[in-house]
């Protein structure tokens, strides 16, 4: 019985983290409102949740997929699908990677710690990945790139940050709760 439970759990929790990156990724078609990005960010929650590599498989293939049916509904959003695009998937594997070792500890300078340093090296990554082989910058440099990069870094730690920050304070909240509930029916 627990075993099923805990299945399901995983799966609800599976299905919402989904429902969030629809919500946040891009250029979307859910609402007219667009929310700032925040797959790195699941990506890492994932990793403290779900845990197990199909899980981030499964996370993997519906990013690819939500990226493949906005690019066909919608032009504007021009995330090219080649080379570069492997590097933001591999971001996605770094954060995720992160998550799973952030769970094994709940302390909350652990999690702002490696939050960091796997935000940091999953923005280095994806946006060298796609400034050096998407093809979009075809004569940049090593040196151009990194430059280019940091231009970006604040916008997105920042977002990151926020988003893993919300998550940190919900589930606190929702623990304490339901802590506290248990505690008072016993």
């Amino acid at each position: 019985m627990h075993s099923t439970h805990s299945r399901n759990t995983k799966i609800y929790t599976f299905i919402f983290l989904v429902f969030l990156m629809l919500l946040t990724r891009g250029s979307h078609l859910l609402t007219s409102v667009s929310l700032p990005d925040a797959s790195f960010a699941l990506f890492l929650i994932g990793g403290m949740l779900l845990k197990k590599p199909r899980w981030c498989i499964s996370f993997l293939t519906f990013s690819v997929v939500i990226d493949l049916v906005t690019l066909s509904i919608d032009n504007i959003y021009q995330i090219p699908i080649n080379v570069g695009y492997l590097g933001l998937l591999t971001s996605y594997g770094v954060m995720w990677i992160f998550g799973s070792r952030i769970a094994i500890s709940r302390s909350f300078l652990n999690f702002v710690t490696f939050s960091v340093i796997a935000t940091l090296i999953a923005f280095f990554i994806s946006t060298q990945t796609y400034n050096l082989l998407s093809g979009t910058f075809p004569d940049i440099t090593i040196k151009e790139s990194i430059q280019t990069g940091w231009e970006y870094l604040p916008q997105s730690f920042i977002y990151t940050m926020s988003y893993l920050m919300a998550y940190w304070g919900i589930q606190l909240l929702f623990t304490r709760y339901f802590v506290s509930q248990k505690a008072t029916a016993l």
